[in-house]
């Protein structure tokens, strides 16, 4: 089921042949320093429920229909109106693919889902995410300082987030 179309990428909700794809996203080195990985039977229960409060969707290249990235959306059933980017990745880097995926997020979160916020956090020292993120308008919310424990290291996260006004299509 695609979600939203761009220019040259689509988003569409993740089936279970995309399973390994999103596994082996998750564990390359490039990667993983970045993200907390899920597990195989985390994301084959959010591939095999209605996807009413998680889905895993796959960004694809319209042209050749090869994926290359992968998000993780969440609390998309709450009261509150919000959807959180849990997780995102993008495989095919140094492509714009980043930034139009953000833009094509965030157009289906405010215009189709019609949110009034989107949230997500990011590890302190993803510079790369965090320049994104600003430069598309996220505002940075706060940081939860040591909230997570990787490789021996407690870590930072900072908070961001978006309300449907602040939203400009770039």
């Amino acid at each position: 089921m695609i979600l939203i179309e761009g220019d040259r990428l689509r988003i569409r909700r993740a089936e279970m042949s995309d399973l390994n794809f999103i596994l082996d996203l998750q564990v390359k080195p490039e990667n993983v320093k970045f993200i907390v990985p899920f597990s195989k039977e985390f994301h084959t229960k959010i591939l095999n429920s209605d996807c009413t409060k998680n889905m895993d969707v796959i960004i694809e290249e319209i042209e050749s229909g090869v994926a290359v990235g992968y998000f993780m959306l969440s609390e998309l059933d709450n009261p509150h109106n919000k959807i959180e980017i849990t997780q995102g990745i993008i495989d095919k880097k140094n492509c714009g693919y980043g930034r139009e995926t953000f833009t094509l997020l965030l157009k289906w979160i405010f215009g189709v889902k019609k949110c009034h916020r989107a949230f997500l956090d990011c590890k302190e020292y993803n510079s790369v995410g965090i320049h994104l993120y600003e430069s598309l308008g996220f505002k940075r919310e706060g940081v939860m300082r040591e909230i997570i424990f990787t490789n021996g290291v407690y870590e930072n996260l900072i908070l961001y987030g978006m309300l449907d006004r602040e939203f400009q299509v770039n």
